[in-house]
């Protein structure tokens, strides 16, 4: 694999933003197969940069490469926080060409990646591209598109490629699973000087009290809705103004609560369940999900996806019930403290977050999917709450407001902690089975890729030719 050579267990930890191809940038632009004597083009290169002539430098299947691609991903890595000191413009066009090459091969295996799927994704990178660099018109300059409908056309082939490429890759490397034996063989290969130094680490659990919200207050929300819906229904008003105007979903009250879904969305049932049970230009009465209140109306409906708007309310949570849930969870303190039930039956028998509760209020840490988070790598708002625990210590009551702006009380333990350590076999077992995964993974992918090489067309132009490629792509 292109820009990583498995030498010790350190150095498939300090590469693996590039394992798997998941370099963090999106850059190389889909095209159609250009011919060999093709003219070169100008192109406009991101603002920074000077301009030139920009040509095809590399031809992989029904894919091209341009010199621009790798002047645009330089500039996006180093935009990320990533050092580029290291990279050589030949490391870079071996990582394009081997998207391109796996997504080529994914159009050969009939892997179908929907353009309603990529239109999705599409609208929800572009907003949040937006968000971060202040304007559409920004974006627009930055990447030297006339229009927005101009950036939207090359942005598109870029996410599909991308979505072609990942699809190939996971569907080369699902079937890869390592034995506990063939982890064992992994970690008795490293001499001990070359075993990694692991930061120090804690397992923690919470237990959460939400505030009750009274019948009224739960009332006054769905009258609310249901008088939206008559409004929109009369014709007093329109939907996405109401939405722009009273939805409490940040993320898309902006759009008039525009959202396209499919029933692989990462969306809760209820919401999913009411979305594919309307009809187009059907709104829907109030209904409730663990969020809040929602009415949707289905604006288009695109065989599997459906273009939707919605709007969320959130029933207001009185100063009382504020009261009620913070003295709740001081008593379930106390009794902990005072030896009467342990931390986790208590988590199990009155916590009112569903995510935890079963496991005794133990977090799992999203990026591992262990109970173990490493200290310097933790949330920040997490890490201010846990740092000065001693193990088995309960915090005071903590007030946490989530992104909704909703209230709720919780108490945290420390169950664990790991102080600073050297690669261990027992203590350290998953993340070693990873590291072994993750190499055989590896390993696999670069068989894979040697072997599609050599069928399919691959041409590389000009002073690219003298690159030394880790791959045999000039076919030598």
């Amino acid at each position: 694999m292109m820009l990583l050579k498995v030498r010790n267990m350190k150095s498939i930890i300090r590469n693996a933003f590039l394992i798997l191809g998941l370099a963090a940038f999106t850059t190389a632009s889909a095209q159609e197969v250009i011919k060999e004597d093709s003219v070169k083009t100008v192109v406009q290169k991101p603002i920074g940069q000077k301009q030139k002539i920009d040509g095809v430098i590399a031809v992989v299947g029904d894919y091209v490469v341009l010199d621009s691609d790798i002047d645009i991903a330089l500039i996006e890595l180093s935009s990320q926080g990533n050092s580029v000191k290291d990279i050589t413009r030949c490391q870079l066009l071996g990582k394009l060409m081997e998207d391109k090459l796996f997504a080529h091969q994914a159009i050969q295996d009939s892997i179908v990646v929907s353009d309603a799927e990529v239109n999705s994704m599409m609208q929800e990178r572009m907003d949040a591209m937006v968000e971060q660099i202040g304007s559409m018109e920004k974006l627009l300059k930055y990447y030297n598109k006339s229009s927005e409908e101009d950036f939207k056309t090359y942005f598109f082939d870029i996410l599909k490629m991308n979505k072609l490429t990942t699809e190939m890759r996971n569907k080369i490397i699902d079937e890869v699973e390592v034995t506990p034996e063939e982890v064992r063989t992994f970690f008795k290969k490293f001499p001990s000087e070359e075993l990694p130094q692991f930061g120090a680490e804690i397992e923690v659990a919470q237990i959460v009290i939400n505030p009750e919200v009274t019948k009224e207050e739960r009332q006054k929300v769905i009258d609310r809705l249901s008088e939206f819906r008559k409004d929109v229904l009369a014709g007093n008003g329109s939907f996405f103004s109401k939405a722009v105007l009273y939805s409490k979903d940040e993320g898309t009250k902006s759009n008039g609560g525009f959202m396209r879904v499919n029933r692989k969305s990462p969306l809760v049932k209820e919401f999913k369940d009411r979305a594919f049970s309307l009809d187009e230009g059907e709104i829907s009465e109030p209904f409730e999900t663990e969020f809040g209140y929602h009415i949707i109306m289905v604006e288009k409906i695109r065989g599997q996806d459906v273009d939707l708007r919605h709007i969320l309310l959130i029933p207001k949570v009185s100063d009382q019930s504020l009261q009620e849930a913070k003295d709740e969870i001081i008593g379930i303190r106390n009794k902990i403290i005072n030896g009467d039930i342990s931390f986790a039956n208590a988590a199990r028998n009155s916590s009112d977050e569903k995510e935890t509760r079963a496991n005794g209020g133990a977090l799992m840490n999203p990026k591992t999917m262990d109970q173990r988070f490493e200290l310097t790598k933790m949330d920040p708002n997490l890490y201010v709450q846990v740092s000065d625990l001693q193990e088995g210590q309960v915090s005071q009551p903590v007030v946490d407001e989530d992104r909704l702006g909703r209230k709720t009380y919780k108490i945290i333990t420390v169950t664990k902690r790991y102080g600073e350590h050297k690669a261990d076999y027992a203590q350290d077992y998953l993340k070693i089975k990873k590291l072994a995964e993750t190499e055989k993974q590896i390993k696999t992918l670069g068989e894979w890729t040697t072997e599609k090489i050599k069928e399919t067309y691959v041409k590389i132009n000009g002073e690219y030719r003298n690159c030394v490629f880790t791959n045999n792509w000039l076919k030598k």
